[in-house]
């Protein structure tokens, strides 16, 4: 049986919509028909974002957390369920794709009772609560990397990677000088392929310590290198007060949809370790400084860049042990040793799997069959 139509429900951050998109849009490529089944409070937007990529998506009825909203949260899952239950008998799929959340859990529900055989996905290297609760009906679950938590599911895990957006690899510039001349045409700068590049990125939120604690061991360090900052929406004055005595070329933005020649530009990055990030990482071969943010569910961020670290393809350092004097040594090192992380790069690369919307789809599809 070949998989032709296929449910994916994708609840609550970006962390779970945009890799559900991203195997969507390259399940329609193939041919199958796909529909997006959202929930949560960014539903309604993220509805917007599937349909400018053509792919259907329907937002269920808005679905609180359970301990901050209990009375919201049962009047959400119920008309989620039943709405859910008749968008699925609508579409007869297939399949039924879960991409991890409890805002997930009204269309797991609907697919169970209506027999649709249900299959998960979880971005990090720790299976969570949502996806190790809905394991007990699934087929199996696919992780991003290997799960530390594998026994706590009720079914079988495997690693299948983490979903890349296919604008990462689209017009792909093969080298850093390539990258380095786009981001000079883009943004009017004068950066040098033969000096290294330092890139920050510190997610959509920002954080002190890339906007506070990195531009001050910037200024204090000594060699010629290059920096890209992204500061995150609302946070670029706080880094821009800092950098206005740079002596060291600098280009510092809130955030860009030029990410794929702002990775390749880089010789080293600075950022957390969110599962996509990470897979961003290893698809261009970036050795990075991971400080995972120390707020995550159940410490997943961490998880994820011991796995790096263990790999010989990152460094790992955690938030409250981040000040100036760490950054400095790191620097420190990045550009002394350039040969050191030029290897943890390859490390990085090797790790990359850019195949894994392919992955997951195809084994859906076997186990159909």
């Amino acid at each position: 049986m070949k998989l032709q139509r296929l449910v994916i429900s994708c609840g609550g951050t970006g962390g779970h919509f945009y890799p559900g998109l991203s195997i969507a849009r390259r399940f329609q490529e193939r041919g199958g028909g796909v529909l997006l089944l959202l929930s949560g409070i960014h539903a309604r937007n993220q509805c917007e974002t599937a349909s400018r990529y053509g792919v259907a998506a329907v937002a269920l009825p808005q679905m609180p957390h359970y301990r901050r909203h209990p009375l919201l949260f049962l009047r959400g899952l119920i008309g989620g369920y039943f709405a859910a239950r008749r968008e699925i008998r609508n579409f007869s799929p297939q399949a039924m794709l879960g991409m991890g959340s409890f805002a997930a859990l009204p269309v797991v529900r609907a697919a169970v009772s209506c027999r649709i055989p249900l299959f998960l996905h979880d971005g990090n290297a720790r299976i969570g609560k949502g996806n190790r609760f809905f394991s007990r009906w699934a087929e199996f679950a696919g992780s991003a990397f290997p799960a530390v938590n594998s026994e706590k599911c009720r079914c079988p895990v495997f690693e299948c990677g983490m979903p890349l957006r296919p604008e990462l690899s689209a017009g792909l510039i093969a080298d850093k000088a390539g990258a380095l001349d786009a981001v000079n045409k883009e943004f009017g700068t004068g950066f040098q392929a033969a000096q290294p590049v330092f890139l920050v990125t510190g997610g959509s939120q920002g954080a002190a310590v890339f906007n506070r604690i990195l531009p001050q061991a910037f200024l204090r360090c000594h060699g010629k290198f290059q920096v890209i900052h992204l500061a995150g929406k609302g946070k670029a004055d706080e880094a821009a007060a800092i950098y206005q005595n740079a002596e060291f070329p600098y280009l510092l933005l809130e955030s860009t949809e030029k990410m794929a020649q702002m990775m390749m530009a880089a010789d080293v990055v600075f950022s957390r370790s969110g599962g996509s990030t990470l897979a961003e990482l290893s698809f261009f071969g970036k050795p990075a400084v991971l400080i995972p943010y120390p707020y995550a569910a159940e410490g997943h961020q961490m998880d994820n860049a011991r796995y790096f670290a263990g790999q010989e393809a990152a460094v790992v350092v955690e938030n409250s042990a981040f000040d100036v004097e760490k950054a400095l040594e790191l620097l420190d090192d990045a550009l002394n040793d350039r040969e050191k992380w030029q290897i943890m790069g390859k490390n990085m690369q090797r790790l990359s799997r850019s195949d894994a919307s392919d992955v997951m789809i195809d084994k859906i599809s076997e186990q159909l069959n």
